[in-house]
């Protein structure tokens, strides 16, 4: 053979075989399928095991490092095994399935977790207390014609007419007013400001419990709302009673206020940030005051975080219990539809009604759902 010769034959070598890339691997694809079947099979059973047979584990210290474990470690080992079986498709059919193949497990869990239990929750608002034979619509008919049902929704929109324009309102003050700050004082102010957010919404309610703390008249009054209100000369009342104008339901709504003016705030602020200076020069050489710069120049260049903050706290708002449960469960007026869910399925063992509850929630959160993910796309697009 000549050099020329054994050279071609050489880098003909070299060449990718055409034929081979549309060949199947079935052993990779085998070893795939199986491994997959496997991890599934696994952590599923593992995860079983944690709700039903606890003892075996000794403590929830182990449960939860077994979680973590098994939960990462087997997210980690099915995508190895997805990887391989993808791998011993065709090429030309791996590359089109690449995408998709990576999101099913993803997708699955959304399903297995969120969409599976929403259809289920419809199902059984349509069934008896426990869930055991179908009743039609009693379940709707009954909490429509209760007058507890009623009051929670007045509540609940009282709630979404005030706590996400106050905290809008204060978290566009709060982020205009640190800018103001030297850079140590700003830090030291939202810092301070965001600080509540590290708070759980039953620990924020303890501590606004016992601000609005009452003691008989002549005792010292430990609450702080109490303390000033006496040392004014007024006396002494319980707040949380004082269904007056639904001041005990503004008294809650402010314990969230608290919580979310922080949230509100850092959005604000990096949005007031991203404001281009050029056209606030520009308003200020026209003339323009402060105030005028504020509401004409940055407020329309801030609204899409503006109506995001507003619709974001919206939703949390629609779904509100831990504070009304904590604090007052419902009495003296100021039960809300989440608390009021609650109660029907654990203390009143009326899982039909409780469910019925729940779609009428879920029905009133779809609209706010859809204009968020609409205005994002908006965004987006540049719109």
């Amino acid at each position: 053979m000549s050099t020329e010769t054994a050279t071609v034959v050489r880098e003909r070598a070299k060449e990718p075989d055409p034929e081979a890339s549309l060949r199947l691997n079935p052993t990779k694809v085998l070893i795939g399928l199986i491994g997959m079947a496997v991890v599934v099979w696994a952590l599923a059973n593992l995860f079983l095991a944690f709700g039903y047979y606890p003892g075996w584990f000794g403590s929830k210290i182990v449960i939860g490092i077994l979680a973590i474990i098994g939960g990462v470690g087997g997210a980690g080992v099915l995508f190895y095994f997805l990887n391989m079986f993808v791998e011993g498709l065709p090429n030309r059919l791996s590359e089109g399935v690449i995408p998709y193949a990576f999101l099913i497990p993803g997708l699955g869990l959304v399903t297995l977790m969120l969409i599976y239990p929403t259809f289920q929750t419809v199902n059984y608002s349509f069934a008896n207390k426990d869930s055991t034979a179908y009743v039609g619509l009693a379940n709707y008919r009954a909490i429509f014609s209760d007058n507890a049902f009623w009051v929670s929704i007045v509540n609940n929109i009282l709630w979404l007419l005030i706590v996400p324009v106050v905290v809008v309102g204060f978290g566009v003050i709060v982020a205009v007013l640190s800018d103001k700050l030297s850079a140590t004082g700003e830090k030291a102010a939202k810092s301070l400001i965001f600080l509540p957010m590290a708070i759980s919404f039953v620990g924020a309610s303890a501590i606004w419990g016992l601000i609005y703390a009452y003691n008989n008249p002549g005792q010292a009054q430990t609450g702080l709302l109490n303390a000033v209100w006496t040392g004014l000369g007024g006396s002494p009342q319980v707040w949380l009673q004082l269904d007056t104008a639904k001041l005990n339901s503004i008294l809650l709504m402010v314990i969230l206020i608290w919580l979310q003016v922080g949230f509100a705030m850092v959005l604000l602020s990096s949005a007031i940030k991203g404001v281009p200076e050029d056209t606030i020069e520009a308003a200020r050489i026209d003339g323009a005051g402060e105030f005028q710069i504020f509401v004409q120049v940055i407020i329309p260049q801030i609204k899409g975080t503006i109506i995001t903050v507003f619709v974001t706290v919206f939703i949390l708002v629609l779904k509100v219990f831990d504070i009304v449960y904590v604090t007052t469960n419902g009495a003296y007026g100021t039960d809300v539809i989440a608390n009021l869910f609650f109660n029907k399925l654990f203390a009143a063992s009326e899982a039909g009604q409780a469910t019925a509850i729940v779609v009428v929630l879920l029905i009133a959160v779809i609209p706010l759902i859809w204009y968020q993910i609409k205005h994002f796309r908006d965004e987006e697009a540049g719109r």
